[in-house]
């Protein structure tokens, strides 16, 4: 990046370290895959920390977790509106379905009950669910957003009943490894950062410690540095090579949960945390536990992300910090558009692109890279979506209004399009079209001058 980029960059970083007294912080900026900048103050060991230096990631574990459950869901091992009972039988909340655990709303209580998980030696899923024999649920099974880290130990359980293996182990042979990410692991491995607490009131530091979360790991175990997750957070803006499907990943960055009430700034898709901030939308996790604080964010627009890792219980605000980096490269560097170059589609498609109408109201049907079609308001604003195809003259619904719904091809006798049908509505070249089957119907008299 440009000097001057970087030196605002490492400035914020620098104000944030001293400020609340961090004994060290590792961050980065990465824009479509590529590492652009990172970053570190204070110390580790003596020396200062680099790109491959592990700290503990606490909650953004949940997003390796996340992944592993879609991967399922593609496969068709299970739906999200599955209940819970139906892959892990005998809770006291099988009700619950796959999908409100995946968007903590449902209702699961936050922590495990007994001693503080984080700073205690777990023990496995039958202590566990032993545990959340009585008292579970707290509110109501999709009634609101209410953070369970017991949701993702049951996630991890779910996993592991169905890949016949650890959910770690499904994490590294189904995640890990295909994307390199050599340096995350569930223990620290050297070079590590130790966790601290910081004294409140003078310089000291304590060890915090850092025991296996048994049957709460799979809610904030792994360990990781800047470089992998530099790459996770890429994979979390769609760079998701073969590991998961673009588009269900899109998915996962829905809002499925708002957080913070009506106008909402904050909220949780399928297992990532939202950020909205000064019109833009940000995906990823914020991880906390005893003696760590990790951030990854990353803009789907733009492509632009930024991670901050820190060995401290509490203090910097890593959360705006990484917010204030990815608005940084941004602003000094927007990415430019990619250069526009003719390409080539499948032409037999072009017969239906163009003018539509919704009854008097005109579209434009255009075609996109990858046999996509784009149906939007020719004029402003309105229900817009893309759509993928399903098989012949049938195309599923990606966003908008009309995400998850089929658009279906009409064709005339000699197979010229005649109308499109998407959720009942009859799209027609001209406004109305009497030859099409439009609902209710089109008065004989056609147009006409209103009397």
């Amino acid at each position: 990046m440009l000097p001057s980029t970087e030196a605002a960059l490492l400035r914020r970083i620098a104000t944030e370290q001293a400020a609340a007294r961090v004994p060290s912080l590792v961050a980065a900026v990465v824009r479509d895959g590529e590492l652009l900048w990172s970053g570190a103050r204070g110390f580790v060991d003596g020396a200062a920390p680099d790109d491959d230096t592990q700290y503990r990631l606490g909650s953004i574990t949940k997003t390796f977790v996340a992944v592993l459950v879609m991967r399922l869901r593609d496969e068709g091992r299970l739906d999200l509106n599955d209940p819970l009972d139906k892959h892990v039988p005998g809770t006291g909340f099988g009700s619950t379905t796959v999908g409100q655990l995946l968007s903590h709303t449902g209702g699961l209580t936050s922590e495990s009950p007994g001693s503080w998980w984080e700073r205690s030696p777990g023990g496995d899923w039958a202590a566990l669910q032993a545990s959340l024999a009585r008292d579970a649920l707290k509110n109501r099974p999709g009634s609101r957003f209410h953070y369970s880290n017991v949701g993702y130990g049951v996630l991890g359980e779910l996993v592991a009943r169905h890949r016949g293996k650890s959910w770690l182990d499904a994490v590294r042979e189904e995640i890990l490894a295909p994307l390199g990410l050599s340096r995350t692991t569930p223990h620290p491995e050297a070079r590590h950062a130790t966790g601290y607490a910081v004294h409140p009131f003078a310089d000291l530091v304590l060890p915090e410690p850092s025991p296996d979360a048994g049957a709460m790991a799979p809610a904030g175990q792994l360990w990781s540095t800047v470089r992998d997750l530099a790459r996770w957070t890429s994979f979390i803006g769609g760079d998701t090579a073969d590991v998961l499907n673009p588009d269900t990943m899109a998915e996962m960055r829905a809002v499925a949960a708002v957080e913070d009430g009506d106008s909402w700034t904050s909220g949780y898709g399928l297992g990532l945390q939202l950020v909205r901030h000064h019109g833009r939308r940000l995906a990823g996790h914020t991880g906390s536990m005893p003696g760590f604080l990790a951030c990854s964010l990353v803009d789907e627009k733009t492509g632009t992300g930024a991670l901050m890792l820190a060995n401290t219980t509490s203090g910097p605000a890593l959360l705006a910090t990484t917010i204030d980096l990815l608005a940084t490269a941004d602003e000094q560097e927007p990415k430019l558009p990619a250069e526009w170059q003719p390409s080539e589609v499948d032409r037999s498609l072009l017969d239906l692109t163009g003018l539509w109408h919704w009854g008097p109201t005109p579209f434009h049907l255009r075609l996109l890279p990858g046999g996509l079609f784009d149906l939007s308001p020719a004029r402003g604003g309105g229900r817009a979506s893309r759509f993928r195809p399903l098989g012949p003259d049938e195309w599923l619904g990606l966003d908008g209004y009309y995400a998850g719904e089929t658009l279906r091809v009409g064709r005339a006798a000699d197979g010229t399009p005649s109308y499109l049908d998407l959720a009942t509505f009859i799209f027609t070249r001209t406004p109305y079209d009497p030859a099409a089957p439009v609902p209710g119907g089109v008065d004989a008299e056609g147009w006409r001058p209103a009397h």
